[in-house]
């Protein structure tokens, strides 16, 4: 079995990420080949799609959230991610059980005795008029019912886990400071959700893995699992098992790809690239190593915005006071550093917040 050095799966995410060259693509269709986009951080997907798209432009983006054609949702991991409606519709029901155990487990003693269906009824009946709600606000039509476990934690349960909801423009709207406002997803969108499959071949699942292995692959299935939070799809892997490919990563892990998907020579160039809070380039696996180095994984679960150079995070940036700063995590090149300097340029022209200044500070360990 072929064996992919770091180098070698480095530059077949890159590729797969729009990492490696901008795409000539829409938002929409940016957005879906990605399998979404981490959001816990309202403005961050601008960045992300910036880094990945020519000639993006933030209007674009607000007007796929606007037009219902993207939305805000929690799925992957328990956490909001930016996806496209259909994917929206046709996954929830399959993270189901992942969004209520997740919660459950965060909270077990504050819910402890606690009929999740009943409350699961009570919160569909109170969103039943189709009226926006903050989530204080759905949770006080229902907290005399049950007075026992915190707000937050029963809001939470409510918005996170049993009501599928989408958060609502003008969140998440480019330079936009708004508070979160829920929906149900079928009432936002039209339609209704898609209801999981009997059929014990796990065809959303399916679809997940082939998503996930475009983008992200080759991957091994603990990879799998880190991006979704879902137990691995094995069923899933095991009825598409035949139309995949199979290489092995230097630490000896069985990865699966598509046959067809791009996997560029190691030597391949890798421009720089600013990375926001959270991207799923880092947080997608769950052995990170081909684009991050051990040392380095808290910054990444911290929400430290990243700068890949040849492809791998060498440093961290931020912007404060008119600068836009970057910290290397390692020792530069002059030529890294010219290079670093000129994308960075170029992103405070995008985020147009005024900044004066880039500053590359001293070089880190």
């Amino acid at each position: 079995m072929t064996v992919l050095d770091t180098r070698a799966l480095n530059r077949a995410t890159l590729a797969r990420q729009y990492l490696l060259g901008r795409a000539d693509t829409s938002v929409h269709d940016a957005v879906a080949h990605l399998c979404g986009m981490q959001a816990q951080e309202p403005q961050e997907p601008f960045i992300g799609l910036w880094s990945r798209l020519h000639a993006f432009r933030p209007q674009d983006l607000d007007d796929a959230l606007t037009g219902r054609k993207v939305v805000r949702t929690h799925l992957m991991r328990r956490t909001v991610h930016l996806v496209t409606a259909d994917d929206a519709l046709a996954w929830r029901a399959r993270h189901d059980t992942m969004l209520r155990q997740r919660v459950m487990a965060t909270y077990r003693s504050e819910l402890a005795g606690i009929d999740v269906e009943e409350v699961a009824a009570a919160g569909r009946a109170v969103m039943a008029d189709q009226q926006p709600r903050t989530m204080a606000a759905l949770v006080e039509q229902l907290e005399g019912r049950w007075p026992t476990p915190p707000r937050r934690v029963l809001g939470e349960l409510l918005v996170a886990a049993l009501v599928p909801m989408v958060q609502l423009p003008p969140r998440g709207l480019w330079r936009t400071r708004a508070g979160v406002r829920n929906l149900p997803l079928a009432t936002w969108l039209g339609r209704d959700i898609d209801p999981l499959s009997s059929d014990d071949r796990d065809p959303t699942g399916q679809q997940m893995v082939r998503r996930y292995l475009a983008a992200h692959g080759p991957a091994a299935t603990a990879d799998l699992r880190s991006w979704c939070g879902l137990a691995g799809l094995p069923a899933a892997v095991e009825a598409i098992r035949e139309e995949l490919v199979a290489f092995r990563d230097e630490r000896g892990r069985v990865l699966l790809d598509l046959p067809d998907a791009p996997r560029p020579h190691p030597d391949t160039p890798a421009p720089v690239r600013f990375l926001p809070a959270f991207d799923n380039v880092i947080l997608g696996y769950h052995d990170r190593s081909r684009i991050i180095d051990d040392a380095h994984l808290g910054l990444s679960v911290a929400g430290r915005r990243a700068v890949l150079v040849d492809g791998r995070v060498a440093a961290t940036w931020t912007v404060h006071d008119e600068q836009l700063a970057i910290t290397p995590l390692r020792p530069l090149s002059s030529p890294e550093r010219e290079a670093v300097h000129a994308e960075a340029l170029a992103l405070t022209v995008f985020l147009d917040e005024g900044v004066e200044r880039v500053h590359i500070t001293a070089d880190g360990a």
